[in-house]
């Protein structure tokens, strides 16, 4: 199974996204808190394309795709043309130093690492990838 959503990159299609992955992800056998997990995981990073990669650029788009292998994993593919990310640079905040600072972002991320078995990002032919990789248990 194999599907692909390209949208604009505006806030408001978030909904859509959330949508079209939970109508993906309902030709797999999950249970609801495991969607509801993975919808979320690939909503923050899409917030985050959308936001920070695109500066919220509805001229610009971003491909999102799914790939079930039955009954092994489902494979989540967000592509962009915007401001490129190095997971490599990423240091994951501390809880007390987001309490502290009262700090409203900044933990998803650290959420999407907790969800999903596998975060990848990389660049090829001017497109950033995050490659997010979930095992389905048998």
């Amino acid at each position: 199974m194999k599907h692909k959503l390209t949208i604009a990159c505006s806030k408001a299609n978030l909904t859509k996204i959330r949508q079209f992955i939970s109508e993906s992800l309902g030709e797999v056998n999950l249970n609801e808190v495991e969607t509801h997990k993975m919808i979320l995981a690939v909503d923050e990073i899409c917030a985050n394309m959308i936001i920070h990669s695109n500066h919220c650029n509805p001229t610009r788009k971003i491909d999102v795709i799914v790939e079930a292998e039955p009954a092994n994993q489902v494979i989540f593919i967000i592509k962009d043309r915007g401001i490129r990310f190095d997971f490599n640079t990423y240091s994951e905040p501390s809880m007390d130093e987001i309490i502290s600072s009262k700090r409203k972002g900044g933990v998803g991320l650290m959420l999407v690492k907790r969800i999903m078995d596998k975060i990848e990002f990389s660049t090829d032919k001017n497109y950033n990838i995050c490659r997010l990789t979930k095992r389905l248990s048998p």
